[in-house]
């Protein structure tokens, strides 16, 4: 049976179940409206380690082992993550000692769509029966490395986002568990790049590539923005919230309020001052694992169409002027 129905669209053959998901995040996550929703909440950017990127490693670990405790596994057949460091090296890290199979990707913010799909394809296609997927950031670590070390203490611009420091993993598996969302649709996206430069504004370079993979979602499968509970992008933030709203509209597709995003999801925007909103590996993968899946196991959520978006640039491309090509992936969840 051919699972493509489109460019950009495969429908699974079988139900993929998300048996458990963990989320730990740092202290200014904490702090956000969805503090208390966290498995972890950590105090110390540093997490115990002597350096930002060896606390992301153990970071990626400790919730990698504990989304497994909560799927009452020891281990996968596979893990699929990926992180912002120079050759994933936070996964890398994280998952050396663990004793699994292991896949690192790299897609930017949209890492974490981009675990998701592989993952349920990879389990649907019968090469795993469970499958770890999860996606990491740091603030301190991810600003040293794309724009610039903290000690310099340059100002941000208004459209900035606030890379989130924490991990979001999930167990994928064949085995049915009563209650668990189901993932049913797979969204890979491609390259768009509009001619932004300013790597202060990743709203601005990913929003396109969001708008693009969305309406040809929508045409391939016939479907309207409102056939979904909840529609929720990955880090665009408010700044390309606003431009992806204006893109659809120009396609002929309205997002109500059943559009979200969950660069503005996780801070709170009067109190904690992050600009334009949350961003990074961590923010998507956070959101859901804390927020979304909770809701789709209680059945408050009965449909939704989860993308996240990520800017494809590196400190040498942005260096040497390049503009910024950026992608966004997404699957399709629902409540059963």
């Amino acid at each position: 049976m051919a699972k493509r129905i489109g460019k950009h669209t495969a429908v699974l053959d079988k139900p993929i179940y998300i048996i458990s998901a963990a989320s730990t995040a740092g202290k200014k996550e904490g702090e956000g409206p969805l503090g208390k929703l966290f498995d972890n909440v950590f105090q110390d950017d540093m997490y115990g380690e002597k350096s930002w990127e060896m606390a992301e490693s153990k970071i990626v670990k400790d919730n990698f082992s504990l989304a497994l405790k909560k799927a009452g596994l020891e281990e996968t057949d596979l893990c699929i993550s990926g992180d912002l460091l120079n050759q994933d090296s936070a996964s890398t890290f994280g998952i050396r000692d663990m004793n699994i199979p292991f896949l690192g990707i790299y897609g930017a913010c949209s890492t974490f769509g981009e675990a998701l799909g592989l993952g349920s394809a990879l389990v649907d296609g019968g090469f795993a029966e469970t499958v770890l997927a999860g996606a990491s950031s740091h603030f301190c670590a991810a600003e040293k490395q794309y724009r610039a070390p903290l000690g310099m203490g340059n100002q941000r611009p208004q459209t900035t986002t606030w890379t989130v420091t924490g991990d979001g993993a999930v167990i994928l598996s064949s085995r049915k568990k009563i209650g668990a969302p189901i993932i049913t649709e797979v969204l890979t996206g491609e390259a768009v790049d509009m001619g932004v430069k300013d790597a202060n504004n990743m709203g601005a370079a990913m929003a396109p590539a969001a708008a693009e993979l969305m309406t040809a979602y929508f045409r391939e499968t016939g479907r309207e923005p409102n056939y979904f509970d909840v529609i929720a992008t990955g880090d665009l933030g408010y700044v390309g919230k606003t431009l992806l709203i204006e893109l659809l509209a120009a396609e002929g597709y309205y997002l109500g309020n059943n559009y979200t995003d969950c660069g503005i999801e996780i801070f709170d925007k009067d109190s904690q001052d992050t600009h334009s909103g949350g961003s990074g590996c961590a923010c998507s993968a956070l959101v859901f694992t804390a927020m979304f899946y909770k809701k789709l196991c209680e059945g408050k959520i009965k449909r939704m169409l989860f993308m996240p978006t990520g800017a494809l640039m590196s400190p040498t491309t942005s260096q040497q002027g390049e503009s910024i090509p950026s992608i966004a992936h997404g699957v399709v969840i629902e409540s059963r």
